[in-house]
């Protein structure tokens, strides 16, 4: 259970979901290192609230710094499952910013290069990674996104780090990316449905990033979804109050 000596080691702390992981950690004092390529975005991004450190998934070498003292790693890297300018592309052939280099390789470094002592290492995945020659993603992953997601998720299984693997829907809400850690401490889901969670990769729709970042701090603090891909979306009638407990205890064991 998260406790305010932990230190959790934020990766992608500047994007989608990331930065609003960060606000919600801050929210509940705890300790934030923010691992980024970008200091002064998250500067201007965390009011000088967390432990910045400028690292890249894609060298491993520059990962040292970052993983120093860490208790937990959450890791909400990404990139765009279609071509895009976030590819940084060299040529047409090749890309800095490819599904395969950041989704896969970059997320197996920072696996690879965690200590031993850690207590819970969250991966952000995505549905229907186990699902990946069906339509609809079979398009999703049209340019490889799901196959490098699942490769990181093995990777995971097999580091014998204790992990969560957390598998989101289609991601709505946000993202706040030209904003303040003010705007973020109130982010609030703009839609009305409800948190279903499930397992096994069966479930379709869409996720608030609001609550993927919420889902990957709660899991913290729950034994029962140690070791687990944790699959998550919104549907139905959205209580008041979200019972993490009773989502994570309602959990059907099926297989990963």
């Amino acid at each position: 259970m998260l406790n305010n000596s932990d230190l959790i080691l934020v990766a992608g702390a500047t994007g989608g979901v990331g930065q609003l992981i960060v606000a919600k950690l801050l929210e509940k004092n705890l300790s934030v290192r923010a691992l980024t390529r970008n200091k002064s975005k998250a500067e201007k991004m965390f009011d000088d609230k967390v432990d910045i450190v400028v690292g890249d998934l894609r060298q491993s070498d520059t990962l040292m710094t970052a993983i120093e003292n860490v208790n937990y790693i959450i890791c909400c890297t990404g990139t765009t499952a279609f071509p895009s300018q976030r590819w940084d592309f060299v040529n047409f052939f090749e890309a800095k910013n490819s599904p395969q280099i950041v989704d896969g390789e970059g997320v197996k470094n920072l696996i690879l290069a965690a200590p031993s002592s850690l207590k819970r290492f969250v991966f952000i995945s995505s549905c229907g990674v186990l699902r990946k020659d069906n339509f609809p993603f079979n398009i999703l992953n049209a340019f490889g996104v799901l196959d490098a997601k699942l490769d990181a998720e093995n990777c995971l299984k097999k580091s014998g780090l204790p992990y969560t693997i957390i598998r989101p829907g289609r991601l709505i809400d946000g993202p706040y990316t030209s904003y303040d850690l003010n705007t973020l401490l109130k982010a609030k889901t703009d839609g009305k449905k409800a948190v279903v969670i499930g397992t096994g990769d069966n479930l379709n729709g869409d996720t608030s990033r609001i609550d993927v970042a919420n889902v990957c701090i709660e899991c913290l603090n729950y034994d029962v979804t140690m070791n687990k891909a944790v699959d998550i979306i919104n549907s139905g009638v959205r209580p008041p109050v979200i019972d993490w407990e009773q989502l994570f205890s309602s959990m059907r064991r099926e297989r990963d």
